[in-house]
């Protein structure tokens, strides 16, 4: 196991080893069982973070800063409206400005083409650990909270011979992130997992996450497929994860109007209406398959309320896992040992 993480930054999960990955995953299930006991746990005892989010957020802001409380800091709740990015601030001078402050920046910055870059740059000019809390590339702290949620329910650490498939679904926005998406198919394939990715031909995802997932299943020895039929991905399916996400060809499109582009979206949209989880589509994966989704789920649109609300649905087991996981990245980049 390696301990040895203070000073990491976590922005996408192929920055960090499988060992890393592994250490934190091994630090989320103690730092649970001490929750699940009311033991405490103050790792982080009088340290700040600075959470700057650019977007709406239920569970990453509030899972992030009640990790924080219960690992004994306090975490800032920022916006741009309340900071001087709003008048123009660059991510250098916010990086090093914050840096004197605290012990650790988390950002969410999820716009398209932006976000990554934007967290790196931080990154970059900060003396002290940054958090992706979800951007355009990669939304790691859900992805290892997902991928904690199948080792528990399947009693393995391994994933190896299990079908995961990550499906697109339709869903009335049309310029949902792809980061949801591309964090699992580059995370699953590492730790042995047969990754079958579903989609619409309009709603590819870029090409680099792509690769990545390619060359982590040819490393591991496991499958990953991409076909573009729903129910060819669901059938004999150990895990589903059907969830929508924009379209990477359009959104790259710097040339076209924005107005332009949610026309061609909506456009796009409304051919693949029947892109849903039902309750019948369900019975083509296997009988005890789960349910996933990161929430919010557009009820009615991406998912019926019999599978989301039903028996193989473990949703909520997701969400109370994005605390711990969170919790044990904080502490060991933030902490851990001098």
């Amino acid at each position: 196991m390696k301990t040895l993480l203070r000073g990491k930054d976590w922005i996408e999960t192929v920055d960090w080893t499988k060992e890393e990955l592994e250490t934190a995953l091994e630090v989320s299930k103690y730092l649970k069982i001490k929750f699940a006991l009311g033991e405490e746990h103050r790792l982080l005892q009088d340290k700040t973070l600075f959470m700057m989010f650019f977007e709406q957020s239920t569970r990453t802001r509030n899972s992030t800063e009640a990790a924080m409380t219960q690992l004994g800091g306090h975490a800032h709740d920022l916006t741009p409206d309340k900071m001087q990015i709003s008048h123009g601030e660059t991510p250098k001078d916010t990086g090093r400005v914050l840096s004197r402050y605290g012990h650790g920046i988390a950002i969410r910055n999820c716009f398209y083409g932006i976000g990554n870059k934007y967290i790196r740059e931080v990154a970059k000019e900060a003396d002290i650990p940054v958090v992706n809390l979800q951007c355009d590339v990669d939304h790691p702290c859900q992805s290892i909270a997902d991928l904690m949620t199948i080792q528990e329910k399947f009693s393995t650490n391994s994933l190896k011979g299990l079908k995961v498939t990550v499906a697109w679904t339709y869903a009335p926005a049309y310029a949902r992130p792809l980061s949801v998406p591309q964090g699992l198919i580059t995370l699953l394939p590492r730790f042995g997992a047969d990754v079958t990715l579903a989609y619409p031909p309009e709603f590819k995802l870029m090409p680099k996450t792509v690769a990545d997932a390619e060359r982590f299943a040819k490393e591991t020895g496991s499958k990953f497929e991409m076909v573009n039929n729903m129910d060819e991905a669901f059938k004999n399916a150990d895990v589903v994860y059907p969830k929508s996400w924009g379209c990477h060809q359009y959104l790259a499109e710097k040339n076209i109007p924005e107005d332009d582009k949610k026309k061609i979206g909506m456009e796009y949209l409304n051919k693949y209406k029947d892109w849903v989880c039902t309750v019948n589509r369900m019975k083509l994966a296997k009988k005890e398959a789960i349910y996933m989704h990161p929430l919010p789920a557009d009820r009615g649109y991406e998912v019926e309320d019999g599978v989301i609300d039903g028996p193989q649905s473990v949703v909520f087991d997701q969400a109370e896992n994005r605390l711990h996981t969170v919790k044990a990245i904080l502490a060991l980049i933030m902490g851990g040992r001098p």
